[in-house]
């Protein structure tokens, strides 16, 4: 056996093992065609992404092997005697393929509790992938987190459109909506990334005296390594930059990572056009658009004014839930 392979834990009910490899390099390869196959990977998981920031943080991501086989990946890092959901993630739990199954789930969740108690690890604090992102169901860790006694810390509120149908509005958004189309406004892709960060960090700054987590370099930097899932879309006016949306896009999900506008943007509601451009031209394929969360506090306090201004473009909640799991 290799080195890398930690814990081999049997089960003498079923009679098959689950084997623990800690991540490194040269299973990068593996780690990133398992994400592509997987039933509720996305390009965050890959390791061209999770790695722009590898200075950042202690990687201790995973591996489980099934008679031989991938079954399923633990992005993960860790900081003093705590492992945590990957910290440079919105989300990051067990990535999984189609056989994963609900008792192979519950033998990787004790593989991965042994394999931390042994090195002196304390507890795992556990980011779930929204189900937003599954293709196909994929909430076997859920269960056997349950199972294991996890604890609910943290449930973020995210507003969500569902893009089955038409798009309802409320009467508030339609009707800026109809004073933005009168307007002069371009809505369409670019590339102007350093622009468009710094309308955001100005808007932040005002309204949170908060900065935006990606630099724009890091946001040009990532963007050239994912094109296709990566877009930024603004709306202008001969030229000036009025709004824009930075969108992540994955296969069922397009999500809104950064919005932000300008003044004149405001009074001419061009970020209203460029949403419904979005949403009716742009996405109307997607099965999900995501405004992302409206909570802060650990999911405690629940921001009402920004979840009812997603919530006046169709948007309804979904949680996004964090597990805390002693070993």
């Amino acid at each position: 056996m290799q080195t890398e392979i930690i814990l081999n834990q049997k089960n003498p009910l079923n009679h098959w093992s689950v084997e623990v490899v800690k991540y490194s390099a040269k299973y990068k390869q593996a780690w990133d065609a398992f994400v592509r196959a997987s039933k509720n990977g996305t390009f965050l998981l890959l390791r061209d992404y999770m790695e722009y920031h590898a200075d950042r943080f202690t990687d201790h991501s995973l591996l489980f092997y099934h008679k031989g086989k991938l079954v399923a990946l633990l992005p993960v890092n860790e900081v003093g005697l705590e492992v945590q959901s990957h910290g440079g993630l919105s989300y990051g739990g067990f990535i999984t393929d189609k056989r994963m199954k609900a008792t192979l789930m519950l033998e990787a969740v004790q593989a991965m509790k042994l394999y931390f108690r042994e090195l002196g690890f304390r507890s795992i604090l556990y980011k779930a992938i929204p189900h937003i992102y599954h293709q196909l169901p994929a909430e076997e860790d859920l269960y056997a987190l349950f199972r294991n006694g996890a604890m609910l810390y943290r449930r973020d509120a995210s507003a969500v459109v569902e893009m089955g149908g038409a798009v309802k509005y409320s009467k508030d958004r339609r009707w800026r909506l109809s004073q933005g189309k009168r307007a002069t406004l371009q809505a369409g892709q670019s590339e102007k990334y350093a622009d468009f960060f710094e309308l955001e960090k100005e808007l932040l700054q005002e309204k949170y005296g908060a900065v935006p987590t990606h630099t724009a370099e890091e946001m040009q930097l990532l963007a050239s390594r994912f094109p296709e899932n990566i877009k930024l879309y603004t709306a202008t006016d001969a030229g000036e930059l009025l709004a824009g949306v930075l969108v992540y896009e994955t296969p069922t999900v397009a999500h809104a990572q950064y919005i932000a506008t300008s003044a004149r943007g405001r009074h001419l509601h061009a970020l209203d056009v460029l949403l419904d451009w979005l949403l009716t031209e742009v996405y109307p394929h997607k099965k999900y658009f995501s405004f992302g969360i409206s909570t802060e506090e650990q999911g405690h306090y629940l921001n009402e004014g920004l979840i009812r201004n997603k919530e006046s473009y169709g948007a309804r909640t979904i949680v996004h839930d964090f597990y805390e799991l002693t070993f």
